[in-house]
């Protein structure tokens, strides 16, 4: 029997792409997968598909930026089924664009989802996992939190930004409350995610990279290998890429 029967994991941004397929591959283990993000046909959909199949899940619109919201997402997780064991970041924004485009308000919304959506995951699980003394947090970044490309300098930021906060927190937290971390960091992923690029100059080179794209499923796939492993084993960083993929 797989370690995943009959964990809890809250995905964001379950409703398309990696936290979609992550969700369908969790449930199929016996994982109950409750499902978060803004759009509610999507949500609803999946949870319907996944039931359809045998497995478990709940969901709740949720927009990660919003603290109240996210506070809210895990008490409902906790309410319903006892405990929170695992907790996916997996909401992103990838809106591509030289500085001297000027997309301030592109740069802002990456912060905010990318960067303060983690963070707000994090602090809405983390009274649940230390009162339990476990769990496990897995926070999405990219190949561009480990190198940075022309039009990439703010996304590469946040996806920076979100593997220093995954290392701060496993420091703060695996020996205090035994709580897991893991930093997934994927490359080309055939998802909704390159639609955001608006900047034309970046777009071009940027659907040269995705011409040879994996498919969300090895990503999922991924995230369970890190959850698979015993209580005392964390995987703590994975890079995914297309085998051909240079960048």
């Amino acid at each position: 029997m797989s370690t995943i029967q009959g964990k809890v994991v809250i995905i964001t941004g379950a409703s398309s792409g990696i936290g979609e397929e992550t969700a369908k591959l969790l449930s199929s283990k016996g994982a109950k997968v409750v499902l978060a993000a803004r759009r509610e046909d999507k949500l609803k959909d999946l949870q319907q598909s996944i039931e359809k199949e045998g497995g478990e899940a709940i969901y709740k619109v949720t927009d990660v930026t919003s603290i109240e919201e996210v506070d809210a997402l895990a008490s409902y997780a906790n309410d319903t089924y006892g405990k929170v064991d695992v907790l996916l970041n997996n909401a992103g924004l990838m809106p591509l664009s030289l500085l001297n485009k000027r997309k301030i308000d592109e740069w802002n919304t990456m912060i905010d989802v990318n960067i303060k959506g983690v963070l707000n995951g994090i602090a809405a699980v983390l009274p649940y996992m230390r009162e339990k003394k476990e769990g496990h947090v897995i926070n999405i970044s990219s190949v561009a939190g480990h190198e940075i490309a022309p039009g990439s300098s703010v996304y590469s930021a946040t996806k920076f930004a979100v593997r220093a906060i995954t290392e701060g927190l496993r420091l703060e937290e695996s020996k205090a409350s035994n709580i897991r971390t893991t930093i997934i960091s994927p490359g080309a992923v055939s998802t909704p995610l390159k639609e955001t690029i608006t900047d034309e100059d970046v777009k071009s080179s940027i659907d040269e990279v995705y011409s040879e794209a994996i498919k969300p499923d090895s990503i999922a796939r991924t995230i369970a290998f890190a959850i698979e492993e015993p209580a005392d084993v964390a995987i703590n960083e994975i890079l995914v890429r297309p085998t051909v993929q240079e960048w």
